[in-house]
């Protein structure tokens, strides 16, 4: 019976109308909230209108946007009399508006909302967007436009499959696997930069998304400068950017080869979570200390001021080309090193490719695992061992930077426990 009860004919137009209307108010409400001339009203009657148009068909819908620019003209007229200024972002603002309610007129739905959304935030994130602006030196600005050339133009020119007759270098993938984690570790460079002022801790695992290996140069030098007064929160950063390096290599494994990072996510899942236990566990023994000994004790808030590691963006030219000089020569070796001496072969690769770059060793895993060259549990395996290489090469670097045998034998205990974690998730994954 209720098959036969026939729809209500203008139910599709409420909603269309509707939306339009929720991404009026929806942006307008920011302008209201900063005491616009054209505000919540305005903004809903601009998405209304373009809405009535895209119902119309295509010569009202000209007319709508006609009506909007003559709106904004008189806008600007009025605010400029008043001696305000133009209302440059707020005219922007409006006609994007009106287009969102003429495609939601029109029947899209996502493409208008995602508008909506863009548009809010952009005029919301003014002081954000205008402050990081301003923060960025010349070569991260020419970081990020080589980034997108390599990406948009280069990339499509490269031809698609093996190049060479043994199967071993496809340009292409090599290519996007650079790019990929090229913008990871320039989007942890901007986060650095952003938020790294929070914290040494904090700073420490950002860097550790970067470039974990000069992280932990940075700290344990700058411990070695203080002498000894930051050796308690330089132990925690260097354990967080351990962490940080085994996330990393697990996003790489996710992107490029999940099925690998379902083999080794087990030994990651133990060493990330040995890291986070140490660190939390040393932070509870020193507020015990700390607290026993009362309020005259060294605590760390009396420690001197902390700064930065000085991280350079870890995207350039001469990098990219690194980069991907590294990863086909790991790429290259482990399937010679797999064909010729089995999985033996490829995880002493895996071990030379942790010392290296352990970012390259596991996304060459990963590479090679996507080309059904590896087993996926193989080459999780690698993928650990290159991970653990990495942490474990960093040892050197605390015990000559840091002159401080305490701490080195601290992080020596610390980092030996999370490899350990590493090797017994191996096990149980290869049971």
């Amino acid at each position: 019976m209720l098959d036969q009860i026939p729809s209500w004919p203008y139910l599709p137009t409420l909603a269309r109308l509707g939306l339009a209307l929720a991404i009026g108010l929806f942006v307008g409400i920011e302008r209201e909230r900063r005491h616009k001339e054209a505000g919540l009203r305005t903004f809903a009657f601009a998405a209304v209108l373009g809405a009535v148009g895209g119902l119309l068909g295509e010569s009202y819908s000209l007319l709508a946007l006609g009506l909007v620019g003559l709106l904004v003209v008189f806008l600007n007229l009025e605010t400029i009399r008043t001696k305000e200024g133009a209302e440059i972002t707020t005219s922007a603002a409006l006609f994007i508006t009106a287009f969102a309610g003429l495609l939601a007129g029109q029947g899209h739905t996502f493409t208008p909302s995602a508008l909506g959304i863009a548009t809010a935030a952009l005029l919301a994130w003014k002081e954000p967007l205008a402050g990081f602006s301003h923060a960025l030196t010349e070569s991260e600005l020419r970081s990020a436009i080589l980034l997108a050339m390599l990406a948009f133009v280069a990339y499509p020119v490269l031809p698609p499959g093996n190049i060479d007759p043994w199967g071993l270098v496809e340009p292409r993938a090599a290519w996007i696997t650079v790019l990929l984690i090229a913008a990871l570790g320039f989007t942890n460079y901007i986060l650095l930069k952003l938020y790294g002022e929070r914290g040494i801790e904090f700073t420490g695992f950002l860097g550790g998304l970067v470039n974990s290996t000069v992280t932990v140069a940075e700290l344990t030098q700058r411990a070695g400068a203080a002498g000894g007064q930051l050796t308690d929160v330089t132990f925690r950063g260097v354990i967080l950017a351990t962490a940080a390096m085994l996330i990393r290599n697990a996003i790489i494994l996710a992107l490029l080869a999940p099925l690998v990072l379902l083999s080794a996510a087990v030994p990651l899942a133990l060493m990330i979570a040995g890291a986070a236990v140490v660190v939390l566990w040393h932070r509870r023994h020193l507020q015990n200390v700390f607290s026993n000994a009362g309020p005259d004790s060294n605590t760390e808030a009396n420690q001197p001021a902390r700064t930065l590691p000085t991280l350079e963006s870890p995207f350039s030219l001469t990098a990219a080309f690194k980069f991907g000089f590294i990863f086909l020569a790991l790429r290259i070796a482990g399937t010679l090193a797999e064909r010729g001496l089995g999985e033996a072969g490829f995880y002493a690769v895996s071990v030379v490719g942790g010392v290296v770059s352990s970012a390259s060793a596991v996304a060459s895993a990963a590479n090679l695992a996507a080309a059904g060259t590896l087993a996926p549990h193989v080459a999780g395996i690698g993928a650990i061992i290159a991970s653990a290489m990495s942490a474990i090469i960093n040892l050197p670097l605390v015990a000559r930077l840091g002159q401080d045998r305490a701490l080195t034998l601290r992080i020596a205990w610390a980092l030996g426990a999370i490899v350990v974690l590493g090797v017994f998730g191996c096990i149980f994954e290869t049971l």
